[in-house]
């Protein structure tokens, strides 16, 4: 299985039709729903907004009104055939006044996710998110230490407190730190 390395949108304009395609990574319904409410509301104008994604192997698509097969399984074969896993990919359509036909809508939805997908892909990698609570007194060696980790959250009271997901493989540079496992995650 493979994941996006980045999010990333891209602008295409076929036919007068603007398509605005969207890949981000996701890893669960409720990030799925929140980002499609966001999409919804910024671009509550657009003509049609299609999606598909893939979360655990879970799949779904919406062709939002356009014909049936049209956007959302097109979007859908383009995350498939790319084998990629934990990625939601929606299109925004603004018609431009040409219709583009069945296979015109086919290409251009699928193509619109497909060049934002090229090169943006990685193997999937796993980590643990893991919550580390620690004296003031540390905080350059767990900075030192999760330079390349993702941190989630961090709180200064009476102890530094992050919420960080590291590599596997980094979790063994933890000796002298303070954590607990939360939960096995990806990167």
């Amino acid at each position: 299985m493979k994941i996006l390395k980045e999010n990333k949108e891209k602008v295409t304009i076929i036919n007068k039709s603007k398509f605005i395609g969207i890949v981000q990574k996701i890893y669960t319904k409720d990030e799925i729903n929140e980002t499609l409410n966001k999409i919804r509301e910024q671009y509550s104008d657009a003509t049609h907004i299609c999606y598909a994604y893939i979360l655990d192997n879970e799949k779904k698509y919406s062709d939002n009104g356009e014909p049936t097969g049209t956007a959302g399984l097109p979007i859908l074969n383009v995350l498939e055939k790319n084998n990629l896993n934990y990625v939601l990919a929606i299109v925004i359509r603004y018609f431009g006044g040409i219709k583009l036909g069945a296979n015109g809508l086919v290409r251009a939805y699928s193509s619109s996710i497909s060049e934002i997908v090229n090169n943006n892909i990685k193997e999937i990698e796993y980590g643990y998110l893991i919550k580390i609570s620690e004296d003031y007194k540390k905080t350059n060696d767990i900075d030192y230490l999760l330079k390349d980790s993702i941190i989630m959250k961090k709180e200064f009271n009476d102890r530094i407190t992050i919420e960080v997901i590291v590599k596997k493989d980094d979790l063994a540079k933890l000796t002298n730190i303070n954590y607990e496992i939360i939960k096995e995650t990806i990167l």
